[in-house]
Order: C-alpha cells, then sequence, then structure tokens
C-alpha cells in the first residue's frame, strides 16, 4: 500500500521491533520456485489471451508518481488485466526482509486480512495490489475483491496469487515480495522490481478463503487460466 504518510511510517516503527521478528520466518527468493512459475497453463497462452484491450477504466494510471498516464485497465468477461511495471510491496506484517528498516515507506498494514485477523505476509504470500477505488476505476464493480484471484506474468513465468493491498488510485503495478521473488525478479523493496513487462490478470468473481491459502490459490488460479485462454 503505497501511501507515504507520516502515520502509517510511525505505526509501522512502532509494530516493529527488533524482538518481535519471528525467528523462523525465511525469505522467498528466485529460485524456490521451478524455471516457469507455477501450473500448466504457459505464459504465452495468457499474454495471448491479454493481448486485445477492451479499457475498463474511464481514464488511464500511471506506474509511478510523475510519469505520464499510459496504462489501462482492459476486461474481459472472466477477467481484468493491465500491463505494467512491478514495485515490490513490502506492507503488512514485519518480517525480516519486510520492515520499516527494510523498507523507507514501510506500512505495518494492509488492506485485507487474513483468516486470523493479522495483517498479510508480503514476503510469504504471493499477492497484488489494485488502485484504490476512483472515478477511472472501481475494481469491485468488476467482480474483485480481496482474495481474488489473480495470474501474474512475466518473461515465461507465471505466479498465481491473490488480490492482498490497495494502492493509491492513480497508480497501478504493484505485487508482493512473495509475487516479485516467484516470477524471478529481484523482491528488494528499494532497489527491486522491473520497469515493465508484468502483466497482472485478476479473475473476476473469483475469491480465495482462507486468503492466506496460496495452494488453493494455484489450484483455483489453474482451473481459471485454462477457463480464460479457451473463452476467445
Amino acid at each position: 500500500m503505497r501511501f507515504p504518510s507520516l502515520t502509517l511510517a510511525a505505526a509501522g516503527a512502532a509494530l516493529l521491533a527488533p524482538a518481535a521478528l519471528p525467528a523462523a520466518a525465511t525469505a522467498l527468493t528466485a529460485t524456490a520456485v521451478p524455471p516457469r512459475g507455477e501450473g500448466a497453463v504457459t505464459a504465452a497462452d495468457l499474454l495471448a489471451r491479454a493481448g486485445t484491450c477492451t479499457e475498463l477504466s474511464k481514464s488511464r494510471y500511471r506506474t509511478d508518481a510523475g510519469d505520464p498516464a499510459t496504462v489501462p485497465v482492459c476486461g474481459t468477461r472472466d477477467a481484468v488485466f493491465w500491463k505494467a511495471d512491478l514495485d515490490v510491496d513490502c506492507d503488512g506484517r514485519p518480517t525480516i526482509h519486510c520492515n520499516s528498516s527494510t523498507d523507507p515507506t514501510f506500512a505495518a498494514m494492509t488492506a485485507f486480512q487474513q483468516s486470523d485477523g493479522r495483517y498479510l505476509s508480503a514476503e510469504t504470500l504471493p499477492y497484488v495490489v489494485v488502485p484504490a477505488p476512483s472515478s477511472r476505476w472501481d475494481y469491485r464493480a468488476y467482480g474483485v475483491q480481496g482474495g481474488s484471484v489473480a495470474a501474474v506474468v512475466h518473461g515465461d513465468r507465471v505466479q498465481y496469487a491473490v488480490v492482498g493491498d490497495t494502492g493509491p488510485s492513480d497508480i497501478i503495478g504493484e505485487a508482493s515480495y512473495a509475487t516479485a521473488a516467484g516470477l524471478g525478479i529481484d523482491p528488494d523493496p528499494q532497489v527491486g522490481g522491473v520497469p515493465s513487462g508484468v502483466t497482472y490478470i485478476v479473475f473476476r468473481d473469483s475469491r480465495i478463503s482462507p486468503i492466506e491459502n496460496h495452494a488453493a490459490a494455484v489450484t483455483e488460479g489453474e482451473r481459471l487460466a485454462r477457463l480464460f485462454v479457451r473463452n476467445n
């Protein structure tokens, strides 16, 4: 959730103390997944299906503050999708690699929470960030919610994820540390990410519960991806 405010920064600092970090926390790395990502539906198939854009957003998004607004949200009856950069979201529950020391804009919260009431862990849970609702586009009007299933594509890799956080209403192109790592992208919140070449596909009217069940997201994502590429 890229809202660099003093309030959020103070909250993150207050919640994070060295002793509070989980001793057993481990980071995901780019080598933690197979070379072509998760599932049998290929990146090429998904990209081909998302190759034609019927614009749903009333105007376009920036990928970073100060950049021109060039990115539309596109859609079919099955999914909404956009092509942008990938900024690394490290917000949520503090962990070894996601905290106020490793990320100057860290916020110890996410827009959506897991089943036990705690905020999501960006380091361990693959999730994507959607823009906050606005007159530009409101994700809620298109069957998207916290826990909706997403397929994120970069190069020849596919990473299944859930919608886990919201960001600024005029910026698009952000995903969790775990999503970046699964795609083979440097997940460092300060210097990682990529400037372009990432496609985000969110399947309409889908939802994983509990939101933190990544195995369920992969299974359902694979099923929905097969339907998406077949429905031409």
